[in-house]
């Protein structure tokens, strides 16, 4: 069973994963290990480097992903693959840091490496508005994310609602100003019943 997590910044996926994966015993994915080579050279200078840098970011979850398949055990993801393809660059295009021609053919190379690994059995989309999403940026207090802009966070929000309106695939959608799961193990437990809910929908297809 493969369960991803999706949502724009301080969404909660993170807090999420952890949580899905003690509840049902399974492993907690967080990304790869490996530290992106394009990564120092992608802040000096990101029009330059960012198609590489995604590229590299692509293999790398790819990679996990495809052993973490390849070792047939149940795990839950934070963040799918879906997020950097139709989120991230999108978005680095949009802001003129990517050319049109770079994210056409990222694009293209995720969409046909993609469809030769299964979709996650549950894609589970946090849903935020960006005041939601900034305080809890704020309380978590991370200094790489204190300088977040709040049209930034607008765009991306705007743009995860984009692909989830049109994502083909089993879909959770989950309202982090309904649900806190955090704090409130009620809210948790509310989302574990919509969970089991469309595990047994899918036991019976």
């Amino acid at each position: 069973m493969q369960i991803a997590i999706s949502g724009n910044i301080g969404a909660g996926k993170t807090e999420l994963t952890r949580l899905l994966a003690k509840h049902y015993g399974y492993r907690a994915i967080h990304g790869p290990s490996e530290e992106n080579p394009y990564l120092s050279s992608f802040s000096e200078d990101m029009r330059r480097w960012s198609f590489n840098m995604m590229v590299h970011s692509l293999y790398a979850n790819i990679k996990q992903l495809s052993e973490m398949q390849a070792s047939g055990e149940s795990f839950v993801r934070d963040r799918s693959l879906y997020d950097d393809a139709y989120v991230f660059a999108p978005n680095l295009q949009s802001m003129g840091l990517m050319t049109t021609r770079d994210l056409n053919t990222y694009t293209k190379l995720f969409e046909m490496i993609y469809s030769l690994l299964p979709k996650p059995d549950l894609l589970i989309y946090l849903r935020g508005d960006v005041p939601s999403l900034v305080r809890h940026i704020q309380k978590r207090g991370r200094e790489l994310e204190s300088s977040i802009r709040l049209d930034y966070l607008t765009n991306l929000n705007n743009r995860y609602e984009t692909w989830a309106e049109n994502y083909e695939g089993k879909m959770l959608v989950v309202d982090i100003d309904e649900y806190d799961f955090v704090e409130d193990r009620e809210d948790l437990g509310l989302i574990i019943n919509r969970i089991d809910a469309e595990f047994n929908s899918l036991f019976k297809q």
